[in-house]
């Protein structure tokens, strides 16, 4: 019995929680992405996953959305402010063209009056990986993204529905060199589902009772009956 087994007919509750973590594996990142997979082809830098981070920690006290604490009437969150002409007659970002954003000639400067982020700040320079980011995104294109909280979740698309949750998660696995566990037997199978559900270990009774059990939904048994346990809802109560 296979992960599959336990998604599709498993306990709703139980295979709920399992499988947002299982593509959460398979998407290579939050479940609940804030923009579709790229097609395949080179990758592109993402604002949301790539360069908000880095803006958002070192530049977004005095560049960012809150008006009392903003220097220089900058605004890097925001395209049209960050790529607008500023008093001085430069521009943070120019879209595709590095050497004319002022914003990476800030942040490798050695002239501690125009480094960014500046001395005093304490949160010290930009790593050298740091700024190789910017200086793709921007050659990329410096395209910027919505917050995610503020962009409808989008379903991945899966190829072949048939293969389900198992083929997408070892599809991903396989790009880093790693394959799933073998299957667990029977006796760990019950000891895992009975700390998970009710954090108790079962019984040598139930133990005999399950191996024995050679029938297809054994396993989906288990669950239900763990779930009409007392002891799931107090599992459940325990940190209110």
């Amino acid at each position: 019995m296979g992960c599959s087994t336990y998604f599709l007919r498993g306990s709703a509750r139980v295979a709920y929680f399992v499988f947002a973590a299982a593509v959460a594996v398979a998407a290579g990142g939050p479940l609940w992405a804030a923009t579709p997979s790229p097609p395949p082809g080179p990758a592109r830098l993402s604002f949301n996953n790539d360069i908000r981070p880095i803006l958002s920690e070192n530049c977004f006290a005095c560049h960012g959305p809150d008006n009392a604490n903003r220097q220089a009437g900058l605004r890097l969150d925001m395209f049209e402010q960050a790529t607008e002409e500023l008093d001085s007659g430069s521009r943070a970002i120019v879209p595709e063209d590095v050497a004319a954003s002022e914003l990476i000639a800030r942040v490798i400067s050695d002239d501690p009056d125009s480094v960014m982020p500046p001395p005093e700040a304490k949160i010290g320079r930009l790593s050298p990986e740091q700024v190789a980011t910017l200086k793709q995104w921007i050659a990329e294109g410096a395209k910027y993204e919505p917050h995610w909280a503020f962009v409808a979740p989008v379903k991945p698309e899966v190829n072949d529905v048939a293969a389900g949750i198992d083929a997408a998660v070892a599809a991903k696995l396989a790009t880093r060199g790693l394959t799933h566990q073998p299957e667990a037997d029977r006796t760990t199978l019950i000891r895992r589902a009975s700390f998970d559900i009710t954090g108790l270990p079962p019984t040598p009774a139930d133990v005999e009772a399950f191996v024995a059990d050679t029938a297809p939904d054994a396993y989906d048994k288990l669950l239900d009956r763990l779930l009409a346990s007392p002891r799931y809802g107090e599992r459940m109560a325990a940190d209110w």
